[in-house]
């Protein structure tokens, strides 16, 4: 699944002379600490998001130039032929130009690659891609547990390769899950913005629970 992060705490964060720090006691030095902590914590998360919308862009390009069932990957061999590698046998593509893949693999090549696939935005993108199919109305699930996380893998694969599924269906679900992207990451903007408008340079620190 640190793109704009530098870029929004440049924005936004109030600037604070040293004399304003020194004015504060140490509680009130603590509690702005963990606000600004925590304004880096959303900074991150929303740099993420923006990253997983990036993946999700790219493998809708990649499904739109060829999609594959009961496979992960379309590739041109040595005979400039178009053969199909699965799961068990990635390495014969190795080095080979990608032509199209299933919603999963698209998702991998968007990432970076089969080098890539336990990389945290692939990993993270095919995480929110399964929520947006399962409908949950709960928060994501970021980080299952690593049996949970293959069972909710071979569910995308399934449902990719079911003989009623077509195209348009996988974009849409792709085109789905990265509007909640950028859903979630205008949550957490206006989330950081309303915790640092608590904290004004060399003022009352708010102690309203956040």
């Amino acid at each position: 699944m640190s793109v704009l992060s530098a870029e929004v705490m440049t924005s936004t964060r109030p600037e604070s002379s040293g004399a304003d720090a020194m004015s504060l006691g140490w509680r009130d030095r603590r509690r702005l600490r963990k606000r600004l902590a925590e304004q880096d914590r959303r900074s991150a998360q929303f740099a993420e998001l923006r990253t997983i919308c990036t993946v999700l862009d790219k493998a809708e390009a990649i499904v739109r130039a060829g999609w594959v069932q009961h496979g992960w990957f379309a590739y041109r061999d040595e005979r400039d032929r178009i053969a199909v590698a699965t799961a068990h046998d990635l390495r014969r593509m190795a080095g080979r130009p990608v032509v199209g893949a299933c919603m999963v693999g698209a998702i991998v090549q968007a990432g970076g690659g089969v080098p890539a696939v336990w990389s945290q935005p692939v990993q993270r993108t095919l995480d929110l891609l399964w929520h947006t199919l399962s409908g949950s109305d709960h928060p994501v699930q970021w980080c299952p547990a690593p049996p949970v996380r293959l069972a909710r893998l071979r569910e995308l694969t399934l449902w990719n390769d079911r003989p009623v599924r077509n195209r348009g269906e996988v974009l849409a679900l792709l085109g789905a899950a990265r509007a909640a992207a950028a859903r979630l990451g205008t949550d957490t903007t206006e989330v950081a913005r309303g915790s640092l408008a608590c904290c004004p340079a060399g003022g009352s620190i708010d102690n309203r629970p956040s």
